[in-house]
């Protein structure tokens, strides 16, 4: 059988498709299984044991110049691409349009996506022959992602954690930390939303007490866009705290491996941390953390959102009910320690 498993971005939201690949690899062990993802996270699938070969997409850039002989040229390109695959079967766990197009060009005979409501949207059901439904209730998406191994009919098996030990171990200690005191924690400033962004002044305090209470020394991760947010967290923060220079996502990997404890809001490298098994707290604040919470041996979530109902959703976005405090989040690092 040959499979094609399309989940194109973001980075927490691969690391929560992982544990689907794990599945559907130990369900039909001599499977073809290729990954299409979009070229900057193609570090998070290259190379995973269940994956036997990468597909990338441009689809932000092929959306920007629909029209333009090159974004022409990269369609057609993967459609020959497909054309040599010659899926069986096509997975669509992401259920957004953009997703939807590509598992069409796929061409797979069997093109398999979530049914309502356990999707975002609602449009590319069209792409799809068949759905399957999501886990019941408010499940973690871990959970929703894994029930379609029955589009290869079997039973999903019982939830693992994502494991990213073999991203780990490839990319191993090959930033170098230009002479970061060992051991260091790591603080996150950035997250995919404003909704969902930790106060500097907060992350400031975290800080400054997890340097002194746990006696490490802090560096600032950051991503595009979040600069500036992060050199104010150092800024306010005090001499134990530093700013990372800017890091690509095996950089990035790298870094929070060699961490002893990794704070941020609901973003993907705090996934990402929590599958390497490191000490990790994730502050929630417009977000069901039951529903996306990072998963792991050493996880914490302090939670200021509202809960969603307990139903199935595509998004796991909630009222925000009350601000975190940064003692509420220093006691949940504290606690990993214990």
């Amino acid at each position: 059988m040959r499979i094609v498993l399309i989940r194109l971005s973001a980075l927490g939201d691969i690391v929560h498709t992982w544990p689907l690949a794990c599945a559907l690899r130990e369900a039909q062990p001599r499977l073809h299984l290729s990954w299409v993802v979009e070229e900057h996270f193609r570090p998070l699938v290259d190379g995973h044991p269940a994956v036997d070969s990468v597909v990338v997409t441009r689809t932000r850039l092929w959306r920007r110049r629909p029209w333009s002989i090159h974004t022409r040229a990269e369609i057609a390109a993967l459609k020959s691409r497909f054309h040599e695959l010659h899926p069986d079967v096509a997975i669509d766990p992401q259920g957004v349009l953009k997703s939807a197009f590509v598992t069409r060009w796929t061409g797979a005979p069997r093109r398999i996506g979530l049914a309502l409501p356990w999707r975002r949207e609602r449009l590319p059901g069209l792409a799809y022959t068949e759905t399957v439904r999501g886990a019941a209730g408010g499940s973690h998406v871990v959970d929703t992602n894994v029930e379609m191994v029955r589009a290869v009919d079997l039973p999903p098996p019982s939830r693992r954690p994502p494991d990213g030990s073999w991203l780990l171990d490839r990319v191993g200690h090959q930033f170098p930390t230009n002479g970061w005191p060992e051991p260091y924690a790591v603080v996150l400033p950035g997250t995919g939303g404003g909704h969902k962004v930790v106060a500097v002044q907060t992350l400031a305090e975290v800080s400054r007490e997890i340097a002194a209470r746990l006696d490490l020394d802090i560096v600032v991760a950051w991503g595009p866009g979040e600069e500036s947010r992060a050199a104010a967290v150092v800024e306010a923060g005090g001499k134990r705290i530093r700013l990372a220079p800017p890091t690509d996502l095996e950089e990035l990997a790298a870094v929070l491996g060699g961490s002893s404890l990794v704070v941020g809001g609901d973003t993907g490298p705090v996934h990402l941390a929590a599958s390497f098994g490191v000490p990790t707290v994730a502050v929630f604040l417009a977000s069901d953390w039951r529903r996306n919470g990072p998963l792991g041996p050493r996880t914490a979530v302090v939670s200021g959102a509202g809960e969603s109902q307990e139903r199935p959703s595509g998004s796991a976005r909630t009222a925000p009910l009350r601000p975190v405090t940064s003692q509420e989040i220093i006691s949940a690092a504290l606690d990993l320690f214990d």
